[in-house]
């Protein structure tokens, strides 16, 4: 992957005032990456100096250069889910159909839930559904139904590190009829113990190839006695049935190297959230010389950007 030549594309000088709840922010990060029309939208998770997290939206004509828009962007309904709730963050973008649905997670009373809302425009964020039972993050959608049916990648929090943070190392596949009540149906894959990808989690949601489902995801070393690592790997998944892996990269294809992303809140992170294909084929394949812009969190401060072609993601899979 090549970093930008621009990268950090935004950092927390970049986010706009607006008071009271947002001035002078500490960080903006893991954002969510759509295209609509001619406009490219990045869904921000920016962090107050308070550490309240918020969504706020940027917009840009050419995927490098983005305005942040002086406005918190709010999910209607969400207070009305009965638990209390702390944060809401890393939202990742599926668009289906005419809407853009928005999987986040959010730190509750009871643990970590995945909640997904809608909208047509981002003018407006509609809850659609919060799982209440399964503590799990890094929830993503596809973007068309199987068999009728949604279905979305997520990594149950199921291992408690030293910190007493949840966390995991699986993604597991799951469906549902309406988006609102989810069952899993399988494993997809392990983490890989003693090796780059020991933790894991989906990255930005799966991109349609005619190999297959090409799907981008997090890594994270935790042998290091100084630090953990979190890089960024590629895997290809069966288009009918996700739970078979066709291929998984031996190396991870993003890894902190610069100075933004081995410096700051949490040191020594590269973490994929946000992805734009530019081509697709009249059956809605991913074109394999398209360009992809990966847009990732930097050591949980500030935003970079790296771009590949499908044909070096596939080929980076299958090695």
């Amino acid at each position: 992957m090549r970093r930008s030549h621009a990268n950090p594309i935004l950092t927390r000088a970049d986010i706009p005032d607006v008071p009271p709840r947002v001035k002078d922010v500490s960080s903006v990060f893991n954002p969510g990456a759509i295209k609509l029309d001619d406009r490219y939208l990045l869904l921000l998770r920016v962090q107050t100096r308070g550490r309240e997290t918020l969504f706020m939206l940027a917009e840009s004509d050419d995927g490098v250069s983005f305005q942040v828009q002086p406005r918190i962007l709010e999910i209607e309904g969400i207070d009305e889910i009965g638990l209390k709730i702390y944060h809401i963050y890393d939202p990742r973008l599926t668009r289906i159909g005419e809407e853009v649905f928005i999987v986040f997670a959010a730190d509750t009373e009871v643990g970590c839930r995945l909640g997904i809302a809608r909208t047509l425009d981002f003018e407006r964020l509609e809850l659609v559904s919060f799982q209440r039972d399964l503590d799990s993050r890094n929830g993503v959608l596809f973007p068309e139904r199987q068999d009728g049916k949604y279905q979305r990648l997520e990594r149950p929090n199921q291992t408690r590190l030293d910190s007493g943070v949840m966390t995991g190392d699986a993604i597991v596949l799951s469906e549902s009829d309406d988006l609102v009540e989810w069952r899993v149906v399988g494993d997809v894959m392990q983490g890989r113990f003693h090796y780059w990808d020991e933790l894991i989690g989906s990255g930005p949601p799966p991109i349609k190839t005619r190999e297959g489902w090409l799907h981008i995801y997090h890594g994270v070393a935790t042998h290091f006695a100084s630090s953990n690592i979190y890089q960024a790997g590629v895997v290809l998944l069966d288009l009918d049935d996700p739970t078979n892996v066709i291929a998984r990269g031996t190396d991870n294809i993003l890894e902190p190297r610069e100075m933004y992303e081995m410096v700051g809140q949490v040191p020594n992170v590269v973490f994929p959230s946000g992805l734009i294909v530019e081509e697709f084929d009249d059956d809605g394949y991913a074109k394999p010389d398209s360009l992809v812009r990966v847009y990732y969190g930097a050591a949980d401060t500030c935003i970079g950007l790296a771009t590949t072609t499908i044909r070096e993601l596939i080929e980076a899979a299958r090695r």
